[in-house]
């Protein structure tokens, strides 16, 4: 990090640096002190590929209450993502055996696993908030579960609620082939709704909802009392089939996911986001 004072831009060929000028004329906003230049310069082969970067310098004899900032303005747009890289994106999330295995069983038994993409930001947020205890509802045949492990501490427990047992004897099976001894999982038959008051409050890190969409709004408020200060509600689903938007669709399912949605975005409780991946996710930190 540069050093307090004001500084001048040692930018790409072709950047206008009138700091000298403007100091001599009395041009500094001594209200604001923070005189901003925009580099709008194309970026040339060789340089870095989105911003025009520049390199800033000690501007002898100027006053060290000023400082000048460089705005470095974007080279070019990069535009909406097309269908291919919404592929790639997916496409860039890695499945091993074990995986691509549980992704083909939750098929035979007529059940739509997270994508690759979906599961690895679930465990990217694992890993981010170093989770230790986390609840899933669906667990399904373990797919997003061994996502969840992978990311979590190494000493954590998933607890995952199912009402299929034979769904969840496949996924202990898929635990245990990824490597996960049996103690790192409470798997737990029933329903959702009626587990969920069975929870202690306030010491969950992570809670995924795989569930009925009729489901997600009284998960969510589950979740905002078993998650610690700084834990992170996922929802999969959010994006209800790409209908989320249309507003010619008015089913049970899209209608509730759009009140989830919009409860959790206007509640003080959250700082939501809506993740466009796989089914979309949207993810909460509780307050």
């Amino acid at each position: 990090m540069p050093p307090p004072g004001s500084y001048r831009s040692a930018g790409p060929p072709g950047f206008q640096d009138d700091t000298n000028s403007r100091r001599s004329s009395g041009e500094w906003d001594a209200g604001f002190r923070l005189p901003l230049y925009a580099a709008e310069v194309p970026v040339r082969e060789g340089w870095a590929s989105l911003y025009a970067h520049t390199r800033c310098a000690p501007v002898p004899d100027c006053p060290s209450s000023l400082t000048e900032v460089v705005i470095v303005t974007a080279a070019r747009s990069f535009g909406a993502p097309t269908a291919q890289s919404v592929q790639f994106t997916e496409a860039y999330a890695t499945e091993d055996i074990v995986l691509q295995t549980a992704r083909s069983l939750a098929r035979e038994v007529g059940l739509t696993a997270v994508t690759p993409g979906a599961g690895s930001v679930l465990s990217l947020l694992a890993a981010a908030g170093s989770a230790k205890a986390v609840v899933e509802i669906g667990t399904g045949t373990g797919v997003s579960g061994v996502w969840l492990l992978r990311g979590m501490r190494a000493d954590g427990v998933l607890t995952t609620i199912d009402v299929e047992n034979e769904h969840q004897r496949i996924a202990r099976r898929i635990f245990q082939e990824a490597g996960f001894a049996a103690s790192r999982t409470r798997i737990i038959t029933g329903r959702a709704l009626d587990v969920l008051p069975r929870l202690a409050d306030g010491v969950y890190d992570l809670i995924f909802v795989d569930a009925d969409a009729a489901e997600f709004g009284a998960c969510a408020e589950a979740a905002l009392r078993l998650l610690r200060r700084g834990g992170v509600l996922v929802i999969n689903g959010a994006l209800a089939g790409g209908r989320i938007s249309d507003p010619a669709a008015r089913d049970v399912d899209t209608i509730t996911i759009r009140e989830t949605v919009k409860a959790v975005r206007e509640s003080q409780e959250w700082i939501p986001a809506l993740i466009p991946t796989g089914a979309g996710l949207l993810a909460a930190v509780k307050r």
